[in-house]
């Protein structure tokens, strides 16, 4: 694995540096900037995605012959980076990261020619269907239904903490259409066109942060055509175990954990500690910061590594579930510092003062109006893509043999 710098990859920085900086909006840099949970505010962030796809980078981890733009392992990376670095938005990428991939593996040729071009496009926006009420890191124990009805999938039950549903118009699930055997035998991977369609309601779920990110999605005698059946009725299992691959290591978490720490920093030069010196002066506070660091430069080589197994058509294994527990360990540790580091400017409700475009002012200095909402949201994440006990169950099994 050759991860140096070369002529090229120099230049591929610096003309990709000079795009985003000349392509961001003002209003796309508030948005980012406001950005609490995992994706930006959806206006902002398929604004970003459609300024993308003008340039063919809507899905940057795709082969050319699907869309992609063909980068190596370190393009991509460096694409990944300079976004981090520039502070873009974050748009949804479940259609891109997650089903994009599976329709590519198991999808047949008609469901590739059809869905996938509206991916690249921002077209379709996709939310996954896979958690329920009671079946969480159990997934296997899911119990929504499908019945097989002439050409139709007849379904009824209920998925829970669905991602931007309230925007979404197709949803990727995971549905039981069979009782016999072992639970994972029974499961079928299918998607679901209309979010409009009859029978389904989705229902706002409001986190700690006092966002609308997440929703309880229900379903009463839906029907879905057979032909969104994605491989076989009943193994679905082994198309979800696939697509979680992609989920947990498809990303990078190292780019935007140095965008924050570099924040973190910032801010603490500015803040001061209760002796009146600057805050990153406190020897004990900038050490847990270096500590952050060390630990995110470790995580980097490992998602490099990652990203030359994808290039090469493996897929991540074992490793996208070490990615996972790290990188959901140190976004949780950054922001922990950084809502220490604001101290008491964390704690005004500001919900209005943080929605992109409010002309409602911050109490207190801006660098701290999302500090105490982005570190509850962070909360999340060592559970949501399969909790990190069960990531660290699975790097058990798979590496060590036990």
């Amino acid at each position: 694995m050759d991860l140096s710098l070369t002529a090229e990859d120099l230049k591929f920085r610096d003309e990709m540096r000079a795009w985003i900086n000349a392509s961001l909006t003002d209003e796309m840099k508030d948005g980012a900037r406001l950005t609490t949970g995992p994706f930006s505010e959806h206006a902002v962030g398929m604004q970003w995605f459609r300024t993308l796809a003008s340039k063919g980078w809507s899905a940057p981890t795709w082969p050319p012959e699907h869309g992609g733009p063909g980068w190596s392992p370190l393009q991509l990376y460096i694409f990944t980076s300079e976004c981090a670095a520039a502070g873009t938005p974050v748009p949804l990428v479940m259609g891109v990261q997650m089903v994009g991939p599976v329709l590519m593996h198991f999808g047949t040729p008609q469901q590739q020619e059809h869905y996938l071009p509206r991916i690249l496009s921002g077209e379709d926006v996709w939310c996954q269907g896979y958690s329920e009420p009671g079946s969480g890191s159990d997934l296997a124990s899911l119990k929504t239904r499908a019945v097989r009805d002439g050409d139709d999938y007849i379904i009824n039950g209920s998925k829970i903490w669905t991602t931007f549903a309230q925007h979404a118009n197709r949803m990727f699930c995971l549905v039981r259409t069979s009782t016999e055997g072992k639970s994972q035998e029974g499961i079928s991977f299918i998607l679901i066109d209309d979010f409009d369609a009859p029978g389904i309601t989705v229902n706002p779920i409001i986190t700690m942060a006092g966002d609308h990110e997440v929703n309880q999605v229900f379903f009463e005698d839906v029907r879905v055509p057979a032909a969104n059946l994605v491989g076989k009725e009943n193994d679905g299992w082994t198309v979800a175990k696939y697509l979680l691959e992609f989920e947990r290591g498809g990303n990078s978490y190292s780019p935007g954990l140095h965008a924050a720490l570099a924040n973190l920093k910032a801010i603490a030069a500015a803040e001061r500690n209760g002796d009146g010196r600057r805050l990153i002066d406190d020897e004990g506070f900038r050490n847990r910061i270096a500590a952050a660091e060390c630990d995110t430069l470790a995580l980097e080589i490992v998602e490099k590594q990652a990203l030359c197994e994808l290039a090469e058509g493996r897929t991540p294994g074992a490793a996208s579930s070490m990615m996972k527990v790290r990188g959901s360990e140190i976004l949780q540790l950054a922001s922990e510092l950084t809502a220490e580091a604001v101290a008491y400017h964390a704690w005004p409700d500001q919900k209005a003062a943080r929605t992109p475009g409010s002309n409602i002012a911050a109490v207190g200095p801006e660098h701290a109006l999302t500090a105490l909402p982005r570190h509850l949201n962070h909360r999340a994440s060592t559970i949501y893509a399969g909790s990190n006990e069960i990531q660290r169950n699975i790097i058990a099994k798979l590496v060590l043999g036990l």
